[in-house]
Formats: C-alpha cells, structure tokens, sequence
C-alpha cells in the first residue's frame, strides 16, 4: 500500500468523530485530529450542578519514508509537548489524551522493540484535575505491519479494518 493511499483512509475513518486540521499544522506533522466531550450532570434546575466531565483527545499523524529510533523519539516528543500545551486542566477536567499516528514505509526491527515500552503520563493536581496518557501507533505500509504501545491499543480494530 502506498503511504497517501492508507493516510487518506486513516483521516477518513477519524472523520466521524473527530475535527481533522491538515491546514496550518505544526512541523513535523501533516494533518492533527482533536475530540471534545463536556457532560453535566444536575439535580432538578442547572442552578444545582453535581458534575462536570471534560474529556479530550489530541491526535497527531505524521507521514515517513523510514522510521527510526531516533526520529520515533522526535516524533513522540514532539506530539507529546504540543498536545499538552492544549490541556487546560481544572477540577471538571477527566482527561487529555494525547495520541501519534505514525505511517512509515518502512520501520527499523528496534522502533519495534522499543514501541511496548512507552508509556508516558501526566497527572494534574494529583489527579483531581485529570489526566494525559500518550498512545502510539506504528503501521509500516510496505508489509502491513502494525505495532502500538499499552495506551494505543485503542485504535487497534481501526487500523485492522483499514489494512484489509
């Protein structure tokens, strides 16, 4: 499969749900992906409000010809502190995920290795203000080989339904 080929049905399966940015994104990235959801809870009028749940997902995608090791650490860094420059944590806030996207012709046998390993997160408040995981996903295009760390696990069944 060709990288442009799986990308466009990679956007197209995140349409539904998320709003899709490929206009004015930050470098190294080639489109990114955000999902909000605000719930409220009350007790007869609005006036008495029990909760307030803000949920949030910031997806970045990126487009390589080879990935290595040290490109993987670039990309995820990267993803990583822009996503958390979004979060605006307070005491409603559930959580903000953050999540990399990454096609690659190619993948080096260690960024494979190296991939179940990462696992970053961020608690605000001692989490009373919520949270920020980081998911990753890897599809190698040239051999339809997909590899994702603990938190990407998530996006596990979108990926095998856009390899078929």
């Amino acid at each position: 499969m060709k990288n442009n080929d799986v990308f466009s049905r990679v956007l197209h399966s995140f349409e539904a749900y998320y709003d899709i940015n490929v206009d004015n994104v930050c470098s190294p990235f080639i489109a990114e992906a955000e999902f909000h959801s605000h719930a409220e809870q009350y007790f007869l009028v609005k006036a008495a409000k029990l909760a307030e749940v803000d949920s949030n997902e910031y997806v970045y995608f990126a487009l390589e010809d080879n990935l290595d090791l040290p490109r993987l650490h670039e990309l995820k860094e990267k993803a990583w502190t822009t996503g958390l420059s979004k979060v605006k944590p307070f005491s409603g806030h559930k959580n903000s995920d953050i999540a990399l996207i990454i096609l690659a012709e190619n993948v080096t046998e260690d960024v494979f290795n190296t991939i179940n390993k990462i696992k970053l997160h961020k608690s605000y408040y001692f989490s009373f203000y919520g949270w920020s995981n980081f998911r990753l996903v890897i599809l190698e295009t040239s051999s339809s080989r997909l590899a994702y760390n603990k938190a990407g696990r998530n996006f596990k069944e979108v990926f095998q339904n856009i390899k078929k």
